[in-house]
């Protein structure tokens, strides 16, 4: 029987772990985290990290290892889940990860070009850099040494824009030189399927989890990392807007509806990458309980 590898994936606040935990149990696999957040140790609240009790029902790889400082990429992480998968696939047939992080998903199902690693000085240099001269000034940076490049990165994103010029720094060559866009063959099958609901109800799931995350002490979890809010792994929704009320900037309630707005805009991006993925098979989960669901995703397994 050809191994196989179960993708669950869909916006966040859709219902992934919930089911997760189940399919995991259904098809005797422990989940392999696809998120680029709940990766970090410190960030529980703000990630929506499992708890501890689900950490316990089902081995969980890929969630709490690293420190903020620590870099990481979606490379590493292919390299590290190939590897992974080889050991799982030598005692079960199945294999489940899960998360909503676009670009790990791919790295692991397409493949992701070998692109050099980047050395630390190179590293520490672009961070000064971006924290002497911003977002703009690395933006026109790339513009003058990667032309082709600039036309297709998302210019909003800090962090591609950075990773470009820091491969450039490393190697000499420009990042668009090593973007090949070749797919890579896997050994094993692979079944992605996507959570989705109804708009209006994911967003009422989604403004609902922040003022839950609010009530389970998000404040004050920002303030323990308040020190490394530079870091890259802390430039996300949740820790920018609390970050914003420990400097005095935001009050509370607004930063609360601004956090509600900005993973609602994130959802969207997600459920708009995912829409032009024709692999995936989606599963609506308004329109059925956690047994038929799990039953619609046991069929299109296959098992």
């Amino acid at each position: 029987m050809q191994k196989t590898l179960i993708v669950l994936t869909g916006p966040t606040a859709v219902g992934k772990t919930e089911l997760s935990l189940n399919l995991a149990k259904l098809f005797s696999s422990s989940i392999i985290s696809a998120d680029s957040r709940q990766i970090y140790k410190q960030m529980k609240i703000g990630t929506a990290a499992p708890t501890d009790e689900q950490l316990k029902m089902v081995r969980h790889f890929f969630v709490g290892t690293l420190e903020l400082h620590q870099y990481y990429s979606a490379a590493m992480y292919e390299t590290q889940v190939i590897n992974l998968l080889d050991t799982i696939f030598q005692n079960n047939d199945y294999a489940l990860m899960t998360g909503g992080s676009m670009m790990y998903i791919d790295a692991v199902c397409n493949g992701i070009d070998d692109i050099p690693t980047v050395d630390d000085s190179v590293r520490t240099m672009m961070r000064r850099m971006l924290e002497e001269n911003g977002h703009d000034y690395m933006l026109s940076q790339l513009k003058m040494i990667d032309p082709q490049y600039y036309e297709i990165v998302d210019q909003k994103n800090t962090k591609r824009i950075v990773h470009a010029l820091e491969i450039y720094y490393t190697s000499g060559k420009i990042y668009s030189s090593f973007r090949t866009g070749q797919k890579k063959q896997r050994p094993f099958r692979i079944v992605k399927v996507a959570l989705e609901r109804r708009r209006d109800i994911l967003f009422d799931r989604i403004n609902r989890r922040v003022d839950m995350m609010i009530e389970q002490g998000l404040l004050d979890e920002a303030k323990s990392l308040y020190e490394y809010r530079n870091l890259n792994s802390l430039n996300t929704v949740g820790y920018k807007e609390m970050f914003n009320v420990i400097d005095g900037t935001w009050n509370l309630q607004f930063a609360v509806e601004r956090m509600k707005k900005n993973t609602r805009v994130y959802a969207k991006k997600q459920m708009t990458w995912m829409k032009k993925d024709c692999d995936i098979q989606w599963v609506n989960i308004d329109e059925c309980t956690q047994e038929e669901a799990l039953k619609k995703i046991e069929l299109l397994v296959g098992k």
